[in-house]
């Protein structure tokens, strides 16, 4: 394996909460190991304020982040792993990536959809942060660079299940 960071991308329709949430919570916790980004199929165009408040809040990295599409990624750069964190962009026909990435589908319940009060929303953006850290934190515990693509789809999928049960 190289010494490269391993390019990863986090797909949503919007790319404004939970997609963000993934580029800034793996850039934080991997280290180097690993350069995020994040996109959606229908970008919103703004990143929701509570997805920055969440980050500040919690002291991550929280500039630089825009919503964009997916299609700004289509030339490059080469991905490693893909997540998808709405089953909306789930169920979407996705581009054709170059190179042959890992896939996985790790559904995360949209908490830009919330409304109610602001306590309500931060409740619902801190709960999307923690489901997206557990399970950030169980892929960076995975021997990425001794797991073949096929063990390794099974291992990022299963995360996405294993971490919905707790």
């Amino acid at each position: 394996m190289s010494d490269q960071p391993l390019n990863v991308l986090f797909l949503c329709t919007g790319n404004s909460a939970r997609s963000i949430l993934g580029e800034a919570i793996l850039n934080h916790d991997g280290e180097g190991r690993f350069k995020a980004y994040s996109a959606g199929s229908y970008p919103t165009g703004t990143v929701n304020p509570w997805a920055i408040h969440t980050l500040k809040t919690l002291g991550y990295p929280a500039e630089g982040y825009s919503s964009k599409s997916w299609s700004e990624f289509t030339d490059g750069p080469e991905f490693d792993l893909i997540f998808t964190v709405c089953d909306s962009a789930a169920a979407e026909t996705c581009p054709v990536w170059p190179g042959r990435p890992t896939s996985a589908h790790w559904g995360i319940p949209d908490p830009a959809a919330v409304e109610g009060s602001d306590a309500e929303k931060a409740a619902a953006f801190l709960d999307a942060f923690r489901m997206l850290k557990r399970r950030i934190d169980l892929m960076l515990a995975l021997p990425i660079a001794s797991l073949e693509q096929l063990a390794l789809r099974e291992k990022l999928q299963a995360i996405g299940h294993e971490a919905d049960k707790q």
